[in-house]
């Protein structure tokens, strides 16, 4: 389905239960409302959900030019005012996981309860340094070009080699990107900084990460994000690299679900 919002036309998923609790999901880059597929089973019966595609991701309209955190976040702020959605749980994961945390910081009045998961509120050195030579490889060979390198850094050996129909419609989720919402993307993510209003945040929040997650929010850095935030907890995933809800969905629905049904 789509909707009008925020000057673009974005696509969006329900799923759930009618009149109970909103959730929304905000997907990583590269990815789409595909990814969250395997939450749907463990929260339809008490959630009504929705998932949205980011701006150039999936089936949402691509604008030219850099994004930045304040137009993703509009975004999705304008989806839940054309679906008159007041007031919702937030999750989200890499680039969705830094933009929730910039909703939750600017938009608290909307938010039931904040989950990031395996992010950063700011860009730091190590992850900047991969970015640079992706462009240059989409701006070559397109989205074929970064989809392996990019299945490779998400997910653990041992996953990969046991799970090839995972890993192939992860990379259709990548193939399935917008060059220019890569790029725009992507130049959100490097201009990254709410570092310093982590401790603005007042709703209930819970960090998560993938527990071999190596560079995109590796445990450290979740616990320290979450230590910054009054009253927040922090769980690792087990069994579970960058993309934990996909790796290990059984362990991310019982801790994501306990927590939402406890706000």
């Amino acid at each position: 389905m789509y909707v009008d919002a925020n000057g673009i036309r974005i696509n969006y998923r329900l799923d759930g239960s009618q009149g109970s609790p909103w959730v929304t999901f905000i997907t990583g880059i590269a990815n789409d409302t595909t990814m969250w597929d395997g939450q749907i089973p463990a929260l339809e019966d008490e959630f009504n959900i929705l998932r949205l595609d980011t701006r150039g991701h999936g089936g949402t309209q691509a604008t030219d030019g850099d994004y930045a955190f304040d137009m993703l976040m509009n975004d999705v702020v304008g989806v839940w005012d054309a679906l008159d959605i007041p007031q919702t749980h937030v999750v989200g994961l890499g680039l969705g996981g830094s933009t929730s945390i910039g909703i939750a910081i600017n938009h608290s009045d909307r938010v039931i309860s904040l989950t990031p998961c395996a992010c950063r509120a700011v860009m730091v050195p190590e992850l900047q340094e991969i970015w640079p030579s992706l462009v240059e490889m989409a701006k070559t060979g397109g989205m074929e070009a970064v989809a392996e390198t990019t299945v490779q850094r998400w997910f653990t050996d041992e996953f990969k080699a046991a799970n090839p129909d995972v890993l192939y419609s992860v990379r259709q989720q990548i193939l399935g990107t917008d060059l220019q919402g890569y790029f725009g993307c992507i130049a959100a993510f490097m201009s990254l900084n709410f570092i310093d209003k982590i401790g603005d945040i007042t709703v209930p929040t819970l960090f998560i990460s993938g527990a071999d997650d190596q560079r995109g929010g590796p445990a450290p850095v979740m616990q320290s994000l979450a230590d910054g935030v009054n009253g927040a907890r922090h769980v690792s995933i087990p069994d579970a690299a960058h993309i934990c809800n996909i790796q290990n969905p059984a362990g991310f629905n019982d801790v994501l679900g306990t927590f939402l049904r406890s706000h």
